[in-house]
Parts: C-alpha cells; structure tokens; sequence
C-alpha cells in the first residue's frame, strides 16, 4: 500500500515553520549550541536546543503548562503538520485519526530529575505534577488529549530509525477503512544525562561543526525538537516504499544491513536524491558506502550537521527535508564536508526534474531502515 502525505510540521533549534526553517538551510544557517550542566557533575556539554520562543503559545495550553519540554515539542509539531494539511480535527475525524508517537530517550530524563529531587531534599521534594512525564508515552497522551483522539495511539521506543518504524506502521494501520489518516510524531530532548551517555559512548564532539563523512569519524551534537507527517490515502507525495529494515549486533555488522536495504529500496528505480543519517560518527561510512554504489547519481544531503542529531526527531526530519526537496527542485549546502569524500549536493534548483527521493536512517543503537519519496507532479512555484 502507498502512503500519501497530507501536511508535515516540525520544531528545530532553527524554528517550527516548514517554510522558514528550509530558507534557513537553504542559506547555510545553523543554530548556536548551548551550554548544558548539570548539579551531578562538573562536566558541561554544547548542544541544539529549541528557542523557549518557538513553542511559547502552545505552552500556554493549560495541558501543558506543567508539562516536559518534550510534549510541547511533540504538540507543536503534530498541530503544525495537520495545519498544514487544512485539517480540524472535530469530534467525527478525530475517530478516524490515528496517532502514533515515536520516542528514543525522554521518558529516562524525567525518571533522573524525579529521582534527583528524591535524593537531594527527600521525598516531600518529588512532584507528583512530575512523574506522569516520566513515562515515554506522555508526549502521546497530551497530543491525543488536546485532539480529541480517544481512538488507535501507539508509542514506539526506538533510536535514530525509529520514525520510519513508526510510518511502517501507519502504513499497516491504514489497511483499515475506519481510517482516513495517521499522525505520525517524533520528538527528543536534549539533557544533561542524554549528553553524558553518548559522550562515554565516544559519540560527541565538544564543540561544532559536525563533520559528516570525516575520517576518522569526530563526532556529533546532540539537538532536540519534534518532527511530524499527516499521512492518507491521497497526496502530492506518496511514500513508495518503507523498509522497516533491522537490527545490527556490532558496528561492522552496519554496513552490509544498509547495502542490502538501500538495494531493497532502490529495486531498480532511478533516485534523485539521497537525504542519509550521517552525523560525525561510525554511521557515515556506511552511508557514503551506499550512496556510491546504490544512489551514485543521486545529490546526497543530511541536516544533522546543520540541525544535530536529534534522535527520536530525526528521521522524520529527514523525510521533511526529502519532501521539501521534491517540492522545491532545491537542496540546501553539505556543511563541513571533507573534499576527499566525492559526495556533493545542491544549493540552487537542480538541472534535470527530481521526483523520488530516499530517506536512510542508521540509529546510534543499532537499528537501521529506509523509505523512498515520490513526488507525483512538479510545481511551478520554486
């Protein structure tokens, strides 16, 4: 079954508007990072976040004025993507809507602060206004809540890959015809605790720019917001193919999973352009691996050294990004690309007509899929 896409919205360190955001890449912009510390440590990390500016109004709903930064992000994102959409959701639609919510690390952050409050002034200091945060379907639930969804809600846990999870399976939900169309959202949360782990990973980097395809590999950023995807039966563009992909055990087990799924994908097909997950770290060689030998005429972008790694966001910032570039004929520039590495994308509007595009999403936690973008007619309107 092909998926047809009805609106997109997201939320970046750069903004929540499509438009504003993609003019911002277009132009070669980056957000500034900032500092994160954090009491239990004397380490202190740069990372990506989102402006408090950017989702002020919707944190003025009385849902989420107690709510995780996470559910806001997640919130404006999925409002924004129905928006676009020129979708209102009332009391009949809202019944056949589904929602599914994909996650990777937020619910483990407001178990920490829960836990920290507990151990530094007792119980008495815990807030119970907290602990519902706690869990990784909470961003789920106040999206669902403030839309009137009393139906179908799913929450997936996953990694960097986990968003094209989640369309797989908003393409299994639409086999049924109680539904007309699937919000599919995911967010992340930049925090002290989520900068730790990685850096022992030996994953982050101390300062910017990240350097895709870099050898050897120096590192990312982490960043945070939400992206979302409106899907249905119609749509200028139509999601051809979602490869759930699979799982790899060890690093070098990645890049054989991705040959054999961005062939899988390909299946023939001539691809425009390739958006991939490259972020600074193990994941870029297979990437560049797969770009030259399945896309080698494809122009080849990833946001994350524009954007950082924002995890359960990413691949569906990915997907907009692809979805954009079939809408505008346009790519923004590579950032920081080394010149021995033989990949090159496009800043001005290409020479020939793109109309599919590929999404690759390798996630830090051994997860890897992929998803191909149709674009049914060209608009005239670059």
């Amino acid at each position: 079954m092909s998926l047809g896409i009805a609106g997109l919205g997201w939320v970046t360190p750069l903004g929540a508007t499509i438009e504003e955001v993609w003019e911002k890449l277009c132009s070669g912009a980056a957000p500034e990072p900032t500092a994160i510390s954090e009491s239990l440590g004397e380490k202190t990390f740069r990372a990506y976040q989102v402006p408090p500016a950017v989702v002020a109004e919707v944190a003025r709903q009385p849902r989420l004025r107690r709510s995780s930064a996470i559910s806001r992000f997640a919130v404006l994102a999925g409002l924004n993507a129905l928006r676009d959409a020129n979708i209102e959701l009332d009391e009949a639609s809202a019944a056949r809507t589904a929602l599914i919510f994909a996650i990777s690390n937020g619910g483990v952050i407001y178990t920490r602060r829960f836990y920290q409050k507990i151990v530094e002034s007792g119980a008495a200091a815990a807030s119970p206004l907290l602990f519902p945060e706690t869990v990784f379907n909470a961003p789920a639930s106040h999206l669902a809540a403030i839309l009137g969804i009393t139906g179908a809600t799913y929450t997936l846990v996953g990694d960097g890959a986990v968003g094209i999870l989640a369309l797989k399976m908003a393409e299994e939900l639409m086999t049924n015809s109680e539904l007309d169309r699937c919000l599919v959202v995911g967010a992340e949360e930049a925090d002290w605790l989520l900068c730790d782990a990685y850096q022992r990973w030996r994953l982050l980097r101390a300062e910017p720019p990240i350097e895709p395809f870099a050898r050897p590999p120096r590192g990312m950023l982490l960043s945070e917001g939400a992206g979302a995807v409106v899907v249905g039966r119609e749509g200028k563009l139509s999601l051809q193919c979602i490869h759930p992909g699979g799982n790899f055990a060890h690093r070098r087990e990645l890049a054989g999973h991705l040959d054999a799924i961005a062939r899988d994908v390909q299946a023939g097909n001539s691809t425009d352009v390739l958006i991939a997950s490259a972020n600074g770290t193990f994941i870029d060689q297979a990437e560049e691996a797969a770009a030259k030998n399945h896309f080698p005429e494809a122009a080849v972008y990833t946001p994350k050294p524009a954007l950082g790694e924002s995890v359960g966001a990413s691949a569906l910032w990915q997907l907009i990004c692809a979805a954009q570039a079939l809408r505008t004929q346009q790519l923004p520039p590579l950032l920081h690309v080394p010149a021995d590495c033989g990949l090159t994308s496009a800043r001005v509007p290409s020479e020939k007509d793109w109309h599919r595009a590929v999404v690759t999403s390798c996630g830090l936690n051994q997860q890897v899929a992929a998803l191909a973008l149709q674009l049914k007619s060209i608009s005239t309107d670059r």
